[in-house]
């Protein structure tokens, strides 16, 4: 790809939930078609895009199609099998590239990554069995967090040791599934903040306000923009996720979350190589949404101005919670995203809606 691709393009996306959706409705506005690869016939972005290919992510016939369709491939979500990504590769540019998937679809070659591009991270140990997990509590004074290496998401796979409950290691692995696991040291952070950033074909960095982050039950329940946040942190944040981009050799935009420390400093939680849960408030706060600068980079249009209007909260529908919906639409000052999912399970994710206000005022 040398040029932006012109209007009428079709732009592939591989994953046909509600981040695809959100970039399939970001793409039309820019005159682009796109078609989703997703096994699930009707999904939430085939309700937007212009075609939908119904099949695995790895059928190999269905990924050959994709990519006799489209100019340019991205995806909404991190657990696209690497090997898909790279046959789509052989035949049609994917962005953000592979190596971006590989990375972070592993949570010790991510973190191993971070630290070789001098990125500070929790420490970490690997755990292929209950003695390397007793070897890595006692190396942490007995507290961290076991995880599972893939897969995990929305704290799922996740369990907490505490060397003050006296947690008994033993039979945890088997436990986890006997699968490759990864302990990390427990943080004292202040908060959680998070870095949605982009990078153009011409290697130009574009990053948005640091958002400061509150979850339930492992799920994101709110983002606040401003974070309340030094100067200092904010500033190492954003340089951070900046080399990740540079080291990736990145185009798209990024999600990476941040513990803020007392001292000012940050360490990278993780990231995620796609449009992510924590910038939706672009959405309603700033001129271009991090999912139209996802399209204008993988187009290879000038990425545009991250910089917000106004302040803002936003918050997610969880379940149940898209029964709020009227109620929503009668505040001023509030939008509102659905999602288009016919079944609202509890922990799943229907929509979101974003509280604006004055800077520095009252949500």
């Amino acid at each position: 790809m040398t040029a932006p691709l012109p209007a009428g393009s079709t732009i592939g996306i591989v994953g046909g939930g509600q981040l695809g959706r959100m970039l399939a409705m970001a793409a039309a506005r820019l005159g682009y078609r796109t078609v989703v690869l997703e096994p699930q016939a009707g999904c939430p972005a085939a309700q937007v895009a212009s075609r939908q290919i119904v099949a695995a992510y790895d059928d190999a016939a269905a990924l050959d199609e994709l990519a006799g369709a489209c100019a340019v491939v991205t995806y909404e979500f991190e657990n696209v099998p690497v090997a898909a990504a790279e046959r789509l590769a052989g035949t049609v540019p994917v962005l953000p590239p592979p190596r971006a998937l590989e990375v972070a679809q592993d949570r010790l070659a991510e973190k191993t990554a971070l630290n070789a591009m001098g990125i500070a991270t929790a420490q970490f140990v690997a755990v292929d069995g209950d003695a390397d997990l007793a070897a890595g509590l006692a190396a942490f004074g007995g507290d961290g967090v076991l995880k599972t290496r893939r897969l995990g998401y929305d704290g799922k796979g996740q369990r907490v040791f505490r060397a003050a409950s006296a947690a008994d290691a033993g039979g945890a692995f088997a436990a986890m599934g006997s699968v490759p696991l990864i302990l990390e040291s427990l943080v004292p952070f202040e908060r959680e903040i998070s870095v949605i950033a982009a990078r153009g074909r011409d290697g130009r960095v574009a990053a948005y306000d640091p958002a400061e982050n509150v979850h339930r039950n492992g799920i994101l329940h709110t983002s606040t923009v401003p974070a309340a946040a030094m100067p200092a942190t904010l500033a190492a944040a954003r340089a951070a996720a900046a080399a990740i981009l540079d080291g990736l050799g990145y185009v798209g935009v990024i999600g990476v979350e941040f513990f803020a420390l007392a001292d000012g400093s940050v360490l990278v939680n993780e990231i995620a190589p796609r449009v992510h849960n924590s910038g939706h408030w672009t959405e309603a706060a700033c001129v271009v949404s991090q999912f139209e600068q996802h399209i204008r980079a993988v187009a290879g249009l000038p990425l545009g101005d991250p910089a917000r209007h106004g302040d803002c909260v936003m918050e997610n529908l969880i379940g149940d919670d898209i029964l709020r919906a009227p109620a929503l639409l009668a505040e001023p000052g509030l939008m509102l995203h659905l999602y288009g999912k016919e079944e609202a399970r509890p922990g799943r994710k229907m929509g979101h809606f974003t509280r604006l206000k004055a800077r520095g005022g009252a949500a």
